[in-house]
């Protein structure tokens, strides 16, 4: 690839005076251009990126940009605002579209369509690392030795196949730590959910009999895994094992209740994605639907931003190639509207996959009905969207009025502390704005200082506060992003507030709007009181939207907060002295308390002892001796 080219570079000494703008400035461009392949960025006056493309031959694309009319009202909007152009080679069309969702990702432009979706899908996992495979929701790379079953539309499709798993094919799903360390059956097993083999009530043979069998399932031969378990039942009633009989008998029942609460389950399409597209008001909704071995494993919508009025092929063609960016394609993916270059982005989809994939848009048949269900659903998805955010923009409007804002706010962030006697100390940062809850950009904050072991809430929330502010002033100096919110909620009265207002002064962040909720009179929901620096308290009628509005948004800040708490002080309940000790990691510790049974025996343990344990070599014999006895 080549450097990007810049169009001047402007002396740093100077003042920027505004420039020519539109296609004059396009024009210009034009005389030092080829036919090569390429990326192009626009950018304004300020120098910020307005727009990032690609090209098969950037000299025909920037003179369609250098006329002066036939464009579409969006596309003329950009032209105007562009100040200046810079370029990027390629050496393929498929580098340059790599290259531009790269770009697109990183620079985040307003006139790009962008996908705003950082969550990766959830997969089954059956995991061969045991003699007795387990069974379990499983993200991220698969790394893991296993078969792996995939994706799934959300961790509430993963956790209800799972549980349906469990009752027709009796597989564990416990940790191997905790398989080691049972001496009897557990609840699962009581409840025929569980074979047991923990406790040896089944053989590794027939336990991996059922695991074939699962496999088997998922991989759509429900049929087949049916008339094995019909012959299994009649051998054993032919056999007299009527207990065992029975126990297959329900097995048959559970897997056939199971085939009929599925949904969309097509005959003809073994593996696809669905994708739907719907625009309206400026507004577009993606609904996608997986559908693997002949199952729905489930959907997802998604709300790309439009890039101020993409029309529908740019926008499908850029959902797919941000979408499948860190996900693997299917072998075929059917689509409501066709994309501007679909043989680019078959044949980048097949690289990524490492094997051929197929896009299409079908006018009937059954493929064309999967369309036309995927197709209503997003419309509909995003008919109650933007019903919401009717709802949620009116109550914005009314916070501002409420707090005497200048503006309603785009994004809120709110803060609160969890904590028991100074004890596993955890501040929570949630985020709303005129989506609702942002989830994604919640976040969790472990309290280093001595504040937390002090129980000292204005410690604590000094240290979250200068944590978030710092970071955001070293990533974002000039405030350009969207990451900087327009009021602070704080869960606390004038006593916070005060504090609060001193800690962001002290930051220079000080004209950041912010309220702190205090509890009234008798510490009753309804009663709030609100504190603003340097004002009176005030409240609101008991009635009011907005009160309730504020409410939901301290409620979710300590929900966050609380979950956080809980979480780690949990895993300091689980923690052992053993992962501290370097070199010991999650196998080399299950395997110790497999032998010794207890962190405090292998404590106790001699040099000898530690040594004849599996996978503990001589050497690590000595650092762990060494770790317990200070040798």
């Amino acid at each position: 690839m080549n450097e990007d080219v810049p169009a001047e570079l402007p002396d740093p000494t100077e003042t920027p005076t505004p420039g020519p703008t539109g296609h004059a400035v396009i024009q210009g461009y034009l005389k030092s251009l080829d036919g090569s392949p390429g990326v192009y960025r626009m950018l304004d006056a300020q120098s910020q990126v307005l727009y990032v493309g690609k090209a098969r031959n950037l000299r025909a694309r920037v003179s369609n940009y250098a006329r002066p009319s036939g464009h579409s009202a969006r596309i003329a909007r950009m032209i105007r605002e562009t100040s200046s152009m810079m370029f990027l080679t390629t050496r393929t069309e498929t580098e340059a579209l790599l290259l531009e969702q790269n770009l697109i990702k990183q620079l985040k432009p307003r006139y790009n369509v962008l996908l705003r979706d950082d969550k990766s899908f959830p997969n089954i996992l059956i995991a061969k690392d045991h003699p007795y495979p387990m069974i379990r929701k499983h993200r991220g790379k698969r790394s893991e030795p296993g078969s792996y079953f995939g994706p799934f539309a959300s961790a509430g499709s993963v956790n209800r196949t799972l549980a349906q798993l469990q009752r027709v094919f009796l597989l564990r799903t416990c940790s191997d730590s905790m398989f080691e360390s049972r001496t009897r059956p557990c609840l699962l097993y009581q409840i025929k959910r569980c074979a047991a083999p923990c406790v040896g009530k089944v053989s590794s043979e027939d336990y991996n009999l059922l695991i074939g069998d699962a496999e088997r399932f998922l991989q759509g031969k429900t049929t087949t895994v049916q008339s094995n378990l019909a012959k299994q039942m009649t051998e054993a009633a032919e056999a007299m094992e009527f207990e065992r009989a029975a126990a297959l008998r329900d097995r048959i029942k559970a897997l056939t209740q199971v085939q009929s609460s599925q949904g969309i389950n097509p005959r003809g399409v073994a593996e696809a994605d669905v994708i739907a597209l719907h625009i309206e008001g400026g507004l577009a909704c993606v609904q996608v639907f997986f559908i693997r071995a002949n199952q729905s494993w489930g959907n997802r919508d998604f709300y790309p931003k439009t890039g101020a009025g993409a029309e529908a092929p740019e926008i499908m063609e850029a959902f797919l190639s941000q979408f499948y960016d860190d996900k693997e394609p299917p072998r075929l993916i059917l689509l409501s509207h066709a994309v501007d270059n679909p043989d680019l982005v078959t044949q980048l989809l097949s690289e990524r996959a490492g094997r051929k994939v197929t896009m299409g848009v079908p006018q009937r048949g059954e493929k064309a009905e999967l369309l036309e269900n995927a197709a209503r659903n997003a419309r509909e998805s995003l008919a109650r969207r933007m019903a919401e955010g009717a709802t949620q923009n009116r109550l914005l409007a009314g916070l501002a009025e409420a707090f005497n804002l200048d503006a309603p706010p785009q994004r809120i962030e709110v803060y609160d502390n969890s904590h028991i006697q100074g004890t596993n100390a955890v501040g929570g940062m949630i985020v709303a704005g005129a989506e609702g809850f942002l989830k994604s950009q919640y976040r969790k904050f472990n309290i280093r200082s001595a504040a937390g072991a002090n129980s000292d809430d204005f410690g604590m929330m000094k240290e979250v506060l200068t944590r978030r502010f710092e970071r955001l002033l070293k990533e974002d100096p000039e405030r350009t992003s969207d990451a900087w919110p327009d009021l602070l909620l704080i869960d606390g009265g004038a006593g916070q507030v005060s504090a609060v207002h001193g800690i962001m002064q002290e930051l220079g962040v000080d004209d950041i709007a912010m309220v702190g909720v205090a509890k009234g009179v008798d510490r009753d929901a309804g009663k709030e009181e609100f504190h603003r620096p340097g004002e009176p308290a005030f409240a609101l009628r008991m009635n009011d939207p907005v009160l309730y509005f504020v409410q939901r948004l301290r409620d979710e800040a300590h929900r966050w907060a609380i979950g956080a708490h809980r979480a780690k002080r949990a895993k300091q309940v689980s923690a052992t002295p053993l992962d501290e000790i370097p070199g010991v990691g999650a196998t080399r510790k299950r395997a110790l308390l497999a032998h010794f049974g207890s962190a405090k025996a292998v404590a106790r343990a001699g040099l000898s002892d530690l040594a004849a344990v599996e996978g503990i070599s001589a050497t690590m014999a000595q650092s762990i001796h060494d770790y317990f006895h200070g040798s």
